[in-house]
């Protein structure tokens, strides 16, 4: 049997530390580009959201705009990957987000590893959402309730982000994590809900696991302790 080959998966900063706060800029774009070409994450100051797709670096802001950024632009936590899909499947129907993570769930195998995932197609439906720029230390939760929310309807576009097991909580959102794009680059954001017909996903284990702790300083002093799972649950999940 061939060996399989072993996927890294590159971190800048810590879930918690985002929960609690810490958003001083920490890693340039140039820096993740050099360690993947799939991915997601936000920028300094929490301002919007970043998705990464065919190694371009995408800026999805409060307003609902979005840009291609520049290689000094700064981190404060962002995930990437170079990615080259073990499994990939292409369902006839996805009626939600629930049926859609269902089918990853079928392909994943273990519970105890990092999955990338890309689903790429025309989707009936997208709801979206994209953080607003943000104070420093001011909690993932409070800068969550005030963010602007996107309905699409018949788009073309990408889901890129990662399934994190549940021991990594502290580390990466727990279970899936999905960020938006839109095919001609015009529209995105941190995914809510999605339903679609003959959408393509991919997916791919991560062997390897690689953070990168900030060297700013919040992030020196901040107090990490606490477990991040009820207020990223609540700050990345649909409002119900």
């Amino acid at each position: 049997m061939a060996a399989r080959v072993q996927h890294t998966l590159y971190q800048v900063s810590t879930a918690t530390a985002l929960v609690e706060g810490i958003y001083q800029g920490a890693v340039q774009v140039a820096a993740l580009r050099k360690h993947g070409d799939l991915g997601l994450g936000t920028f300094e100051g929490l301002d919007g959201e970043m998705v990464v797709v065919d190694g371009h670096f995408f800026q999805v802001r409060s307003d609902g705009s979005v840009r291609e950024v520049q290689d000094n632009v700064l981190s404060p936590f962002a995930a990437v990957t170079a990615f080259s899909p073990d499994q990939s499947i292409t369902p006839d129907n996805c009626p939600d987000l629930s049926y859609l993570t269902a089918q990853f769930d079928a392909l994943r195998q273990s519970d105890n590893f990092f999955f990338a995932l890309r689903v790429d197609g025309t989707f009936d439906y997208i709801h979206a959402r994209a953080m607003r720029r943000t104070k420093e230390g001011v909690p993932l939760v409070q800068a969550a309730a005030v963010q602007p929310e996107f309905e699409f309807n018949n788009i073309s576009g990408t889901l890129v982000g990662f399934w994190t097991p549940e021991y990594a909580k502290s580390l990466n959102v727990p279970g899936y994590h999905l960020h938006f794009i839109s095919a001609d680059r015009t529209r995105g954001g941190h995914l809510l809900q999605c339903r679609g017909k003959n959408l393509h996903l991919q997916i791919q284990r991560e062997g390897d696991y690689h953070i990168v702790l900030p060297e700013t300083e919040d992030f020196v002093k901040a107090n990490l302790r606490r477990d991040p799972t009820a207020a990223l649950a609540e700050a990345e999940g649909e409002k119900k």
